[in-house]
């Protein structure tokens, strides 16, 4: 592990070097009938689904350590540790498909390595600096967990494990300085500027940044949520005990909570980010949304739709193992109805590939009445009622075996009802009015559209904490009396939401088409083109395949090194 991370370390310290080396603009590759394109975008996507888990779990750790200290539950604290468990092995796998990925990039496209290093050298150091304290900071988490456990000393313990996560938010931010560099590069650079003439901080500090940056946190947080909800899923499966099954079912429950919860806002994430790249390019914005990529947007609709159902889908079931949630069922079938409707209005295209026989009886490319439902009017109001809707579900669940006593609880209850209908209401009008508006104004309504909905997730959760102070329980909840088909959806969230960040992810390096930095290095080679959707897709599935075989793999061993406490613990 030690040897692996070293030999990482050493490739990204030794960066700047490598490149005064460079020979030709491209190197030759065509290994298992890969292409140079073909190896970097392997290794590139591999480690950043290993760099998301080792930056999203700590998080997790992070927070669910905290929650043990201050209710003072053991049950916590060992949760955070067997999430910290799984770091070691992934992020040594980390390191590892990072090294590959410098090893491509210098070797395959040494002209555009030279470029990148003579601007950015002076961050690759820094990297490489705090990758090495990184590193340090992980394995005194780990292994010091039960020698700092009780006092002043499981603080400072918790401290190192914020000071992990500030590590790893610095690196992935100097990293993404480096890509979104290709994307947006400053106004005054062209093809012309040398690049040591590059301001550095002007060169990590552009247009899409700081939007790339929040948008891969908050997806950071959805993907450590989704990985450890499917290993407690895996574990749930394989449990010989029902101490071990109500373990796993409760900890598959939290990192479902956490995933989804994070779900909910990374839209409006993503909606920044999309503006960014309109406002910097209105031509890379046009190939993203009105281009050949058009067509990638209905397949993440499908994607985002299998989400919020699987989502949904887990919290249902779930409430049937919560005393008191038989209340709320006869809502469930209507929260579906307009998840489905949500999904079917979002997925519907713009534009309809037609022949020409089928164009003519359409009167247009755009079909009467799906074409209504194709603009985004339309699907900002299905993906904000979407995401009210799974709001909702969670807070049904939360109040499923809890009695509020406070005297004002059906007032408070009444208040969280209006603030629904009210936020619905606004989503609705702005949405039907965006047709009778300019483009210009009709993007201004989403904002309003998203103010409304995240007002009321605040207002609606302030309330019902001071409602539910001291309430009465109405059972305990059962854990471990889960079907398995509940442990099939945290599975599917995993698969989906990796197969939906390598989607996104050509997406955001498929518009600068044939520019290695956009409209300042050309790409010359003969792959110079943005593959069609088909092979993007079994690209991304081959990359999906690949990381899911290497985290069963690190499944297996935190297995095999929580089986023995609960083999102790029987005896």
């Amino acid at each position: 592990m030690r040897a692996a991370t070293g030999a990482g370390l050493a490739l990204l310290v030794a960066m700047p070097l490598l490149a005064q080396a460079a020979g030709p603009d491209y190197g030759e590759f065509g290994i298992f009938g890969l292409d140079r394109r073909g190896a970097v975008w392997i290794a590139a996507q591999l480690h950043l689904l290993f760099a998301a888990f080792v930056l999203g779990v700590p998080m997790f750790a992070v927070v669910i350590e905290a929650i043990g200290i201050f209710t003072d539950n053991e049950r916590y604290d060992k949760l955070a540790k067997e999430f910290t468990r799984l770091l070691l092995v992934a992020y040594s796998a980390t390191a590892i498909w990072g090294a590959i990925l410098v090893f491509f990039i210098s070797t395959l496209y040494p002209r555009f390595w030279v470029y990148l290093t003579a601007i950015f050298a002076p961050s690759m150091w820094l990297y490489a600096a705090l990758f090495f304290f990184e590193s340090f900071t992980l394995y005194l988490y780990y292994y010091g967990w039960d020698a700092w456990k009780k006092g002043a000393a499981k603080k400072f313990h918790w401290g190192l494990g914020i000071l992990l996560n500030i590590w790893g938010t610095i690196v992935m931010f100097i990293a993404n300085g480096w890509l979104t560099y290709m994307m947006s590069p400053p106004p005054d650079v062209t093809v012309d500027t040398a690049p040591q003439t590059v301001q550095l901080w002007s060169a990590i500090n552009n247009a899409t940044w700081m939007p790339i940056n929040i948008h891969r946190l908050i997806a950071n947080v959805v993907f450590g949520g989704a990985i450890v909800g499917a290993y407690a899923a895996y574990r749930f499966l394989t449990s010989e005990s029902d101490e071990e099954r109500a373990h796993y079912d409760w900890m598959g429950y939290t990192g479902n909570l956490i995933a989804i919860g994070a779900l909910i806002v990374l839209p409006f994430a993503g909606y920044w980010l999309g503006r960014e790249i309109y406002e910097f390019s209105q031509q890379m914005g046009i190939t993203m949304m009105g281009g050949f990529m058009s067509w990638l947007w209905i397949i993440q609709a499908f994607l985002i739709g299998v989400l919020f159902l699987a989502g949904n889908y887990y919290l249902w079931i779930g409430m049937g193992r919560i005393p008191g949630a038989e209340r709320f069922q006869p809502y469930i079938k209507w929260m579906l109805l307009v998840l489905v409707v949500g999904v079917i209005v979002w997925a519907t295209p713009n534009t309809m590939i037609a022949s020409r026989d089928e164009v003519a009886a359409m009167g247009g490319q755009q079909h009467p009445f799906l074409g209504v439902l194709g603009v985004m009017s339309a699907k900002n109001t299905a993906v904000n009622l979407m995401i009210l809707t799974t709001f909702l579900s969670f807070m049904l669940y939360r109040r499923a075996n809890k009695e509020p006593v406070v005297s004002w609880a059906k007032t408070g209850t009444m208040l969280q009802g209006a603030a629904f209908a009210i936020a619905a209401v606004i989503v609705v009008f702005y949405g039907i009015y965006g047709y009778f508006v300019t483009a210009i104004v009709r993007i201004g309504f989403s904002v309003y559209q998203v103010l409304a909905v995240l007002a009321t997730i605040i207002f609606v959760i302030l309330i019902d904490s001071a409602m539910l102070r001291g309430a009465k329980s109405r059972g305990e909840i059962q854990w471990g009396k889960m079907p398995a088909r509940s442990q099939y959806a945290l599975l599917i969230l995993a698969v989906t939401f990796t197969w939906l960040m390598g989607l996104m992810g050509f997406a955001r390096s498929g518009i600068r088409q044939h520019w290695h930095v956009y409209e300042v290095i050309r790409d010359t080679s003969e792959q110079a083109f943005t593959p069609a959707l088909g092979p993007a897709a079994t690209m991304i599935s081959i990359c999906v395949a690949i990381f899911f075989g290497l985290v069963g793999m690190i499944f297996w061993l935190g297995g095999l090194a929580e089986k023995s406490v609960y083999e102790e613990t029987a005896k």
